[in-house]
């Protein structure tokens, strides 16, 4: 017996890719929908965003928190940004304050109420969804890490199979006795491929097989809406939907 997963992360309000990337997974019927955290930032729509994710919550999807989730709903920037000494940037501040005051009370304490990981065993294999890490929504697996880093990371969970986000770059690892699932970003991806990323993973005995998948969505409908909304950095937000390459 087999048993699918499907991943994704790092919509950052972009309420349209997640509607295409919804579409996709249906086609799929997986056993499980996981999603890795950072919902609301960045993008013209978290309010329908966070409305999408907690009806998908609702259909039985493990959503976790991320590190700009806690920024969004609780303004702390050092918990959120640590790489930020000196204070976050003030295009950043503005673009947490918007995301806040559009979301309203409800969504905010449904954000807050999310769990930084969470767990599900399927096929008796034991899958973490983390937003970065295990133990850290801060701290992911980025490609240029020193082994050693990677080791202590992944040494921190008994999960055979980590599902994580953060980084914006789809990557699958199989480290033989862990595998590390990034999906990458479904809304805001850094690439270079302008679609939304998203993971299917595939459980059949102890055997596990992984593949990134990629859905269309509308992108200059979504790059368009961004710069209309005219907040400080958003030419850059909408340049980086609109290639799929981190400008700023």
């Amino acid at each position: 017996m087999t048993a699918r997963i499907a991943v994704l992360s790092d919509v950052h309000g972009n309420a349209v890719a997640l509607e295409a990337v919804r579409k996709a997974i249906k086609k799929e019927k997986p056993d499980a929908i996981l999603v890795a955290g950072d919902l609301a930032l960045n993008g013209p729509d978290p309010a329908g965003t966070i409305d999408a994710l907690r009806a998908m919550e609702a259909d039985g999807a493990l959503i976790v928190q991320g590190n700009t989730d806690v920024a969004v709903a609780d303004s702390d920037f050092a918990a959120s940004f640590p790489w930020y000494a000196d204070g976050i940037p003030d295009a950043l501040g503005y673009a947490v304050d918007w995301a806040h005051d559009a979301l309203g009370d409800e969504r905010l304490e449904w954000l807050r109420r999310l769990p930084s990981e969470r767990r599900i065993r399927l096929e008796d294999t034991l899958v973490l969804v983390t937003h970065a890490s295990p133990g850290s929504q801060t701290a992911g697996f980025d490609l240029d890490l020193d082994a050693s880093v990677t080791l202590e990371r992944l040494s921190r969970t008994d999960a055979r199979i980590i599902c994580c986000g953060h980084t914006h770059l789809p990557d699958i690892r199989d480290f033989g006795w862990k595998q590390v699932v990034n999906d990458g970003s479904a809304g805001y991806v850094f690439d270079g491929d302008p679609t939304a990323s998203w993971a299917l993973v595939t459980l059949d005995g102890e055997t596990v097989t992984a593949e990134i998948r990629r859905t269309e969505f509308d992108v200059m409908a979504v790059a368009n809406a961004i710069s209309e909304r005219g907040l400080p950095g958003d030419v850059y937000r909408a340049a980086t939907v609109r290639t799929g390459k981190l400008v700023r």
